[in-house]
């Protein structure tokens, strides 16, 4: 689960997690091909975060600086688990 003081404690541009999920819509939902996703959450430079997606034939530096933006709250809770103060620093 993570905590504003995690998210604090990192460095920015630190690749915190990772993960994949189907492109359905029960998985992390993008454009509906069924092909596996990687997602990667990226500690930002103000202590705020984001989770970025792409086809998971990609590595997590190139998804980090060239994927798409997960914006759905239930797609960014499902990577990252997060307290709701941590959330409020996710950066849309």
């Amino acid at each position: 689960m993570l905590t504003i003081e995690q998210l604090e404690a990192m460095p920015e541009d630190t690749i915190f997690a990772t993960g994949t999920a189907n492109d359905d819509p029960d998985g992390l939902f993008m454009a509906n091909t069924n092909r596996s996703l990687r997602w990667v959450a990226v500690r930002g430079g103000i202590a705020d975060w984001a989770v970025y997606c792409h086809f998971a034939d990609r590595d997590a530096a190139w998804i980090a600086r060239h994927g798409d933006k997960v914006r759905m709250e239930h797609h960014i809770r499902q990577c990252v688990p997060c307290t709701d103060a941590a959330f409020a620093q996710y950066r849309y």
